[in-house]
């Protein structure tokens, strides 16, 4: 299906260079396109000086992610804007569900050694099988990128299986780190191989490599799903991850979305953003469309 298949770096290049200057939105629509976004952020935090405070924090701006005043003005008083879920390392796990019980903001859990992916896998699918057990939703895995650099195609698919069945009833992400997989050819294959795999989304990056989510490399992979559809008849998700920072950035993402896949994937079943300052640019802009004035970045924190 795949092992022939080959991505022009320079077409895709020209391809995703028109994505913001072809298409775009203004005013009342570019707020409801940043209203979207909003639902489709994984709020993350995933440092190591982590406490449980940090994160009820973070949970308490998923469930409240706009201000009372600017939902006002929108509109969305009653419509129960949440983000997409929260998104944290295993230990704070139960920490987060317990400050996002009744909300229904579902709570993922980084696992499997991330960022490298280096340990074994026996503690691999340890670790995933602890954060399920602490109540995770969903489990952003990561692939052993040698795999990959190697052309080892069928280690790879036994790896992602061993650990879509360690998930069990949650939801797993497979984080390619796309910036060290070197060509984009591999980028498809490996996307095309999670896939077959039964991974329920691909993901770009953990966030910590050199190069994260890139829209040429998003562009592959959206294809990817796009093919595997076509193939299978079975639905994947999204997720771009890692440098995600402006309101700009979100609607060409949702751009890319909506074109390629169309209106399905711009919801959050099946794309999120990984992102920890982005729905802080997107309230700004909001705030903007509002008063037409910008605020201070420092009146949006995040926790």
């Amino acid at each position: 299906m795949f092992e022939n298949m080959s991505v022009n770096l320079s077409a895709t290049e020209r391809r995703t260079a028109t994505l913001a200057t072809r298409r775009t939105v203004k005013k009342d629509w570019q707020a409801a396109w940043l209203v979207r976004a909003i639902e489709c952020i994984d709020l993350t935090t995933l440092a190591g000086d982590d406490t449980p405070g940090k994160v009820e924090r973070l949970c308490a701006k998923a469930r409240n992610p706009l201000r009372p005043d600017l939902l006002k003005a929108l509109g969305l008083e009653d419509y129960g804007l949440t983000t997409g879920a929260v998104c944290v390392y295993p230990m704070m796990v139960a920490t987060a569900v317990k400050a996002l019980e009744g909300s229904g903001v579902p709570v993922a859990s980084v696992a499997t050694g991330f960022p490298a992916g280096l340990t074994p896998m026996k503690d691999r699918l340890a670790e995933i099988a602890y954060a399920v057990g602490e109540g995770a939703d969903e489990i952003d895995i990561v692939i052993s990128r040698r795999h990959v650099l190697t052309g080892n195609w069928a280690a790879l698919y036994e790896e992602v299986r061993a650990m879509r069945e360690a998930c069990g009833d949650a939801h797993m992400k497979a984080i390619l780190s796309t910036g060290e997989l070197k060509t984009l050819s591999n980028v498809y294959k490996a996307s095309m191989v999670s896939m077959m795999a039964g991974s329920d989304f691909v993901k770009t990056s953990t966030g910590m490599e050199a190069v994260n989510a890139t829209l040429p490399v998003s562009l592959t992979m959206v294809r990817s799903i796009r093919d595997y559809l076509r193939f299978t008849g079975n639905v994947c998700g999204f997720k771009p991850a890692g440098g995600i920072r402006t309101a700009k950035d979100a609607i060409s993402w949702l751009i890319l979305m909506k074109e390629e896949l169309g209106d399905d994937w711009v919801k959050p079943d099946l794309f999120r953003f990984g992102a920890s300052s982005l729905l802080g640019d997107i309230e700004r802009q909001i705030e903007h469309n509002v008063t037409g004035r910008y605020s201070s970045a420092d009146r949006h924190g995040m926790a």
